[in-house]
């Protein structure tokens, strides 16, 4: 007779709960290992100043912007904050030469879609023109307000003194016309995908590629090379890469590049 034959229920019942929790323990383990920063990973550290080709990867702030990286030989369009509010927030200006400018800024937040949707129906007149200055925030939210972009037929635009990153260009991809100055950043780089903490990757793997496939068909959709990706997915998420004028003109995320 075996060992689980000569076992009462009881004590089988308790060997099962010791083993569930055993099991919980490791999967908290790697979950958290993968959460807290490794101390002992060498810390490279990032250029900074204006991007330039071949040298595009800065890193990756959500609490401000960094005006260093942007090249400074010019007025800008509209005067941009340098602390990003911790949601979307939204206001019209007047801009010369681009009229009615409907200015999204801010990290993009759980129902930043709808609230926008809210803003633009309550708007007396159609603003003229989308403008975002964003380091993006949730990939769900962003391709909704991109969406919604399209759905009302408005453009988009980055202009000077702007930052557009993270899941941001997939708000800039909805314009019907895309417009980015050179004296602006749109980047890239890896994105989470609303994942539950505490979970494991190899159980989050699905739920990663159907997010990846939304965001590369939202993309397609809105007649942007879905190309794109590659910046993203091989840019670690604490870096941003930075397109340059080529980049964003091949891929169309920008149908019009600016001074």
């Amino acid at each position: 007779m075996g060992i689980f034959n000569r076992l009462d229920p009881r004590s089988g019942l308790r060997y099962v709960l010791i083993l569930q929790l055993v099991i919980a323990g490791v999967l908290i383990a790697f979950d958290v290992v993968g959460v807290i920063p490794n101390p002992f990973k060498e810390r490279v550290e990032l250029p900074t100043g204006p991007v330039s080709p071949g040298d595009q990867r800065r890193e990756y702030r959500t609490d401000r912007s960094d005006p260093s990286l942007l090249l400074q030989d010019g007025p800008l369009e509209i005067p941009m904050p340098e602390a990003f509010p911790e949601r979307l927030d939204f206001s019209v200006v007047e801009v010369e030469g681009l009229g009615r400018v409907l200015l999204l800024t801010g990290q993009i937040e759980v129902d930043d879609s709808s609230r926008f949707a809210s803003y633009l129906s309550d708007m007396r007149e159609k603003p003229d023109l989308v403008a975002l200055h964003s380091p993006g925030g949730m990939v769900s939210e962003a391709l909704s307000i991109g969406e919604k972009v399209r759905e009302a037929e408005l453009s988009s635009a980055v202009l000077a003194g702007a930052m557009c990153v993270s899941s941001c260009p997939y708000i800039l991809a909805g314009g019907e016309e895309r417009i980015v100055s050179l004296r602006s950043i749109v980047g890239m780089h890896q994105h989470y995908y609303d994942q539950p903490r505490l979970i494991p990757v190899v159980f989050a793997v699905e739920g990663i590629q159907m997010g990846q496939g939304e965001t590369m068909q939202h993309l397609i959709d809105m007649g942007v090379e879905p190309s794109l990706m590659l910046y993203s997915l091989n840019t670690p998420p604490d870096e941003i890469y930075a397109l340059v004028e080529e980049e964003l003109l091949d891929t169309r995320i920008a149908t019009q590049v600016i001074d």
